[in-house]
């Protein structure tokens, strides 16, 4: 076999430019940059997100447009005890049968304990665009109809609250319908609906939440409904909850030991990693090419691997790689090509040595035999 050429060394790599070197500093503090800022940005965010302040919606203390600053100040004007419950032990110390407890809407989740609870407490109930859960566990007298916009709808029935009120302007909200076993009164096409339990409690449902709010309350008739509606009784519970409402007396779960703030933590620190991983990915730079600190020859190569042929006693790899050496010097001595069929080449190589074809086309194409040294040796074309 012949011994393959040296491989020239790689040209040594210059220094990389100065201007080179001075951008990729540059790219890197850009990225610490950017990773701070980050950092500093969700860090803000959950802050404010996760930071109990006024100011909320439907705060009977907030003078903001969604607040309910407005309706409480009219309400308390009017002779109305306000009772404003942050929480459901509020509503529990207040409650009393000549009290209206108004349930409104937040983000917080009340716990299906707490509503059976409060489903117990006297009082009538004035829920404000109530949950399916919470409607089913303290309005089961009604249920979801859809949805509907109104931009002036007259009551259309004989409440005495809704008819003093007259046309008023709801937007979009959601309608109920009578689910038995109470006579159910309807106004505003599902959208305010009253019926009296049992118990003799009166149960009011409203699908939407906007007429109550200070802005809401400029609307056509919505300051009158909204008083009619949240001043029947001498006094009112405000209640909107402003953490996860849960009993006390059930058995505490994990996720109550676990303070709010751990989500935004999480997400800050997944931000963090991220972006670490980022910057670590650009400190590598750009591939170099380098030479190699030993040059191997060829024949070391070949050498090597005969040796190891030798040693797990691979005689067909060590045949066929003969077999292939012997036709790359053989083909062009004979004046054949690379793609001549076996018969010819083994003709032409019969001829030159005295050999016979078969035998030969055995030797070259056939299976290896232990005894290939020899032959290969006597198969070296004479010269003429």
């Amino acid at each position: 076999m012949t011994v393959a050429d040296n491989p020239a060394p790689a040209p040594e790599q210059s220094p990389a430019p100065p201007s080179a070197t001075r951008s990729r500093r540059l790219g890197t503090v850009g990225w610490v940059v950017l990773a701070v800022a980050a950092i500093i940005g969700v860090a803000a965010l959950s802050t404010y997100l996760t930071t109990p302040r006024p100011g909320q919606p439907l705060d009977p203390t907030s003078t903001s447009r969604d607040g309910t600053r407005a309706l409480v100040t009219l309400l308390r004007d009017r002779g109305v005890e306000v009772i404003e419950a942050p929480d459901f032990a509020t509503v529990e110390r207040h409650a009393r049968p000549d009290a209206l407890i108004a349930v409104l809407p937040t983000f917080h989740r009340i716990d299906d304990d707490v509503l059976r609870r409060m489903a117990g407490l006297p009082g009538d109930r004035l829920l404000v665009l109530p949950t399916t859960r919470t409607l089913e566990a303290l309005a089961p007298g009604v249920r979801e109809a859809g949805t509907l916009r109104f931009g002036g709808a007259e009551p259309g029935c004989d409440l005495r609250e809704a008819t003093r009120a007259g046309e008023v302007d709801l937007g979009l909200s959601t309608t109920y319908e009578d689910a038995g076993p109470y006579p159910v009164t309807s106004c505003y096409k599902g959208a305010l609906v009253r019926y009296t339990d049992s118990t003799g409690r009166t149960v009011t449902v409203v699908g939407a939440v906007d007429f109550l709010t200070n802005d809401g309350l400029l609307a056509e008739g919505n300051a009158a409904l909204a008083m009619n509606l949240a001043g029947t009784d001498p006094r009112l519970i405000w209640y909107a909850p402003q953490h996860r409402e849960s009993n006390p007396d059930a058995g505490t779960e994990i996720g109550d030991l676990l303070p709010p703030q751990l989500p935004w933590i999480v997400l800050q620190l997944m931000v963090a990693v991220v972006l670490l991983a980022l910057w670590q990915g650009r400190r590598l730079g750009p591939l170099v090419a380098e030479r190699l600190p030993v040059v191997v020859r060829a024949s070391e190569t070949v050498e090597g691997r005969g040796r190891l042929y030798r040693s797990r006693r691979a005689r067909d790899r060590a045949a066929d790689a003969l077999r292939t050496a012997a036709l790359q010097r053989l083909l062009p001595r004979l004046g054949l090509s690379a793609g001549a069929p076996p018969a010819t080449v083994a003709a032409a190589i019969a001829g030159r040595c005295g050999r016979q074809p078969p035998e030969v086309a055995q030797l070259l194409y056939g299976p290896p035999r232990t005894a290939m040294t020899p032959w290969s040796t006597s198969l070296t074309p004479s010269t003429t």
